[in-house]
């Protein structure tokens, strides 16, 4: 199939590529000149295991092209996606500017028939409201789908290839027989597409990230009531996980969730729920236990040092989450923040994410390419992300580089008695 992908950012990029490796024909559209040409040069301009395989493969087997020409990639294609930010207002609602931007040209563009797909997350009546824009000067007809991404980072290749689900919503009979061919590929093993209204669909996304993100603050909680109580949250946790209704994942403590989705998604349904007058308090709750726990290490450094001022602190890991570099409300940045606003120094690694930070904050905290020359002459440890290469370090260099045999970790990385037995005194959380 021949197919454009509107925006490539995480989503649209992944999108574009994997939709490519099955054989269709992709262009890619851009608005940003220098990273289209880029990525023409074959760069990629994001950091996903997995991906750049992919990606250099199809366009050197010119299935994946990129342009800045929205005209062209309209008029080659049959299926068009739109993967464009929808970033949050002031208000927690989603900002649908890009979205029906593109609509607005989209009317002048169709000449034949089309199915365009959002596939952006975007709050329930987008789809709507893209074929009211269409509409008004569309010269052929066409369909709008939703069609939400359940892409993990740092897995979104596998989640694209071998979807846990497909989630669609359209009541097009055209629409549905052309999806079934394109997305027959990635569910051979009998995983299934589920098709629904546009609006159900649209609302599943925003519901599926809630919960998850509900999942998450919740065990924070019981981690912190663990502190209190002298209770083990690992142990609470593999307790309650052994419960098929409940499951094991989305349950491992830590210093809040944080990333691309999560906090805008939940903010969106969050506001979307007050804007019709049916508020989802837990999901207040939510959000005030996630702020509340992007923070909660800074005191435990606080009670341990006394004042900060002067003191220097090992920062390992600045992305939200392993296996990317984004740092979209990273709860490390947090922690940064108030160790600099106290007075104190930071040295950080991140194996990808650096340059993200550097572009964000500056030479306001010093940047190392090795994870132990980050050590050197710190007061301390603070672990921020649980990248795989953190979590069996050669604790002899740590003793040699840092000035005290301390740690606090976020992630909950080592074993207390392990560490103990070490000689080192060691903060995690809920333990």
């Amino acid at each position: 199939m021949n197919i454009a992908v509107i925006g490539t950012g995480y989503v649209g990029l992944v999108t574009g590529t994997c939709l490519a490796e099955t054989g269709n024909h992709v262009i890619c559209v851009d608005i940003d000149a220098e990273k289209v040409q880029k990525m023409k040069d074959g760069e990629v301009p994001i950091y996903e295991p997995g991906l750049e395989v992919l990606f250099e493969r199809n366009i050197r087997q010119g299935r994946l092209k990129f342009t800045t020409e929205i005209e062209g990639a309209v008029e080659a294609s049959n299926i068009i996606f739109l993967a464009l930010p929808t970033p949050p207002g002031e208000d927690g609602s989603a900002d649908l500017s890009y979205v029906l931007g593109v609509a607005d040209q989209l009317g002048e563009l169709i000449t034949e028939y089309k199915v365009i797909i959002d596939k952006s997350t975007v709050p329930v009546g987008t789809a709507d409201k893209v074929n009211a824009r269409i509409k008004v000067n569309a010269k052929a007809d066409y369909d709008v789908v939703s069609n939400p991404e359940f892409l993990r980072e740092g897995f979104a290749v596998d989640d694209f290839m071998k979807p846990d689900r497909i989630v669609i919503g359209t009541e097009s009979a055209k629409a549905k027989e052309i999806l079934d061919e394109l997305y027959h590929p990635y569910v051979r093993q009998g995983n299934p597409i589920i098709y629904m209204d546009e609006r159900s669909a649209e609302l599943t996304k925003y519901a599926a990230n809630s919960f998850l993100a509900t999942k998450i603050s919740f065990m924070n909680e019981i981690a912190n009531l663990c502190e209190k109580l002298g209770a083990d949250v690992d142990k609470v946790r593999i307790g309650i996980g052994s419960d098929e209704r409940i499951g094991k994942r989305f349950l491992f403590p830590g210093i809040g969730y944080g990333g691309s989705c999560f906090p805008k998604d939940v903010q969106a349904l969050v506001r979307m729920a007050h804007e019709h007058e049916s508020p989802i308090r837990i999901l207040d709750s939510v959000m005030e236990v996630n702020d509340h726990q992007r923070t909660i290490l800074v005191p435990k450094i606080k009670k341990e040092f006394g004042s900060l001022a002067g003191k220097t602190f090992a920062v390992w890991g600045l992305a939200f989450k392993p296996d990317t570099d984004d740092i979209r409300e990273a709860p490390a940045l947090y922690v940064i923040e108030q160790l600099i606003e106290a007075g104190a120094s930071v040295r950080a690694f991140d194996p990808e994410a650096m340059d993200n930070v550097r572009k964000t904050i500056g030479d306001d905290i010093s940047y190392f390419e090795d994870q132990y020359a980050a050590l050197d002459g710190a007061d301390a440890l603070i672990i921020c992300t649980e990248w795989s290469v953190f979590r069996t370090p050669d604790f002899p260099e740590l003793e040699t580089r840092l000035k005290n045999k301390v740690i606090f970790d976020g992630r909950n990385l080592y074993d207390n008695d392990h560490m103990k037995d070490r000689g080192f005194k060691y903060f995690s959380i809920g333990r």
